[in-house]
């Protein structure tokens, strides 16, 4: 016997979790699916436990580097509970039973597409007019000889450790690289980040890269770049890596912060014509649909492996099945790296707006420089602000900040990029005083257009 439901939805992260509460509301019958924990990879290994782990070195670091405050010391022992705590335990009963007490069909089971409208989860058939796929992203772990032999670590096993280790190196420059690489720094650990190409957060900005490898070196980060991993081996307790460059690094363990690729294979997609890009990411159009009453959203689309854009897509998912259709638009999309201090960039790098072929005129801003609010933060204060114009449109396309609360404040600039909004209407905004906001006035000021 099968079950039948308006929409299935499988795999329940954070873009799951929004296109369920939406149809739930709406009065849909939704299944909701999950192989492992209901609220997904970023509630109880990602986002929600490396940013709680993340926040008492900043506190620390915001004291030491206030005037006329002192004393603050980190607890790894009230940290890891804290953040145990904030990651359920690693258990998501309370939504199950959230779930179900809305009305859903609650299934916790790996599940796959056995063709149009039908779904077999666990030892359930289920029958569905519309399936949202949410499968979301596992991480790579590229190959390496000896890798059997090392201690190996993805996400999963940083931030979920009890114990953290003396020595650590991590594998990756991008953001979940240079997160890690403050996070364990800040507690002590002796970290070495082996990056392949020659500047970090290559997707950014150089400038962002030239900031973000500053910041960390004063961290007591040790940084090799334009280096790979050549084997490990193991010698006692210790994992070694022996690099390219003829050099060792030999540490508790190896963290491999070398991307993710999309949850897509094996579970059934073809069967309802599904079409997978080059790297397994599952296609879609402009409302997040992939085939006929089969829509995608989150990590498995490739499109932007952001938490916030999984939700957005669930949202314009939700809403296209509920008969309200609207196209998602990525323009000016906020990135941010939890760093020290936080990293934040919207829209186009110079290099992508070459690309297109737009005419771009730009300008960085010291802040300590132009505003006042660095200096009422604190002693020796740090941030750059970086804004990117078209010339001809005479509007922001980009935007990048390296700051204290960075991720907060561009959002202005998301804004901005996203609606279009023109720079002379820009400028004629007021800004609170003394905020870090205040610093797009002056930069806005030095803007040739």
């Amino acid at each position: 016997m099968s079950e039948h439901v308006d929409v299935a939805i499988l795999g329940m992260g954070p873009g799951g979790e929004v296109a369920a509460s939406r149809l739930l509301k709406a009065g849909r019958k939704v299944a909701v699916i999950e192989r492992e924990l209901i609220g997904g990879e970023c509630a109880y290994w990602a986002c929600i436990p490396s940013k709680t782990v993340l926040r008492p070195p900043e506190a620390r670091t915001e004291v030491q580097r206030a005037a006329g405050v002192a004393g603050a010391e980190l607890d790894w022992s009230a940290t890891s509970d804290y953040r145990d705590y904030m990651i359920r335990h690693l258990d998501d009963q309370g939504q199950v039973d959230g779930y179900a007490g809305q009305g859903a069909l609650v299934i916790k089971a790996e599940a796959r597409i056995t063709g149009p409208g039908r779904i077999q989860a666990g030892d359930r058939e289920l029958t569905a007019e519309h399936i949202i796929i949410a499968t979301g992203s596992d991480a790579v772990i590229p190959p390496l000889d000896g890798l059997a032999d090392i201690t190996a670590w993805t996400n999963r096993e940083t931030y979920t450790a009890k114990t953290l280790p003396k020595r650590a190196a991590i594998i990756g420059g991008s953001a979940v690289g240079v997160e890690t690489a403050t996070f364990l720094s800040r507690f002590g650990v002796a970290v070495t980040l082996i990056q392949r190409g020659n500047r970090l957060l290559e997707r950014e900005e150089p400038r962002v890269g030239e900031l973000a490898l500053k910041h960390l070196k004063d961290a007591g980060v040790d940084i090799r770049l334009g280096t790979t991993a050549r084997s490990g081996h193991r010698d006692n307790d210790a994992s070694v890596l022996e690099l390219d460059d003829g050099s060792r690094v030999t540490v508790d363990v190896v963290i491999f912060a070398t991307g993710r690729t999309p949850r897509s294979k094996d579970l059934g997609f073809e069967t309802v014509g599904v079409s997978l890009g080059e790297h397994g990411q599952v296609q879609v159009d402009e409302h997040c649909q992939a085939a006929e009453n089969v829509w995608a959203i989150g990590d498995v689309t490739g499109i932007m492996p952001f938490t916030h854009v999984a939700k957005y897509q669930g949202r314009i998912a939700a809403d296209a099945i509920l008969g309200n259709p609207r196209p998602a638009t990525y323009d000016g999309i906020p990135r941010v790296v939890f760093g020290d201090p936080e990293i934040a960039a919207a829209g186009l790098t110079k290099q992508q707006a070459d690309q297109q072929g737009l005419s771009t005129v730009g300008t960085e801003l010291d802040l300590a420089n132009a505003i006042a609010r660095p200096w009422t933060y604190e002693q020796d204060p740090r941030g750059f602000l970086g804004l990117l114009a078209d010339a001809d449109s005479k509007t922001l396309v980009g935007a990048w900040a390296v700051g204290p609360m960075a991720g907060e404040w561009i959002h202005h600039a998301s804004l901005a990029i996203r609606t279009k909004i023109p720079i002379h209407t820009l400028r004629d905004q007021v800004a609170q005083f003394p905020t870090y906001n205040e610093a797009y006035q002056a930069a806005l000021d030095d803007l040739d257009v």
